[in-house]
């Protein structure tokens, strides 16, 4: 799915609150917040997925994020 291979090392998390607000952090950070309708989705989605397709869409569930041109 990754070409450069980035999301082998599974640098996304989430973590769903009490209130089912749905929280998506990269390397430890928060990245994202997903909220009510969304949050739902996202659950029932990624419920049904192995590591590297939830890695997948949480990098697109963040959006615009890392185009590969960022500085080191």
């Amino acid at each position: 799915m990754d070409a450069r291979g980035r999301l082998d090392e599974e640098p996304f998390a989430w973590t769903r609150r009490s209130d089912g607000t749905v929280v998506i952090s990269h390397t430890g950070r928060p990245v994202t917040t997903l909220r009510g309708a969304a949050a739902e989705r996202f659950a029932e989605r990624i419920a049904s997925l192995d590591a590297g397709g939830a890695q997948h869409l949480m990098a697109r569930a963040t959006g615009n994020f890392k185009h590969g041109n960022e500085r080191r």
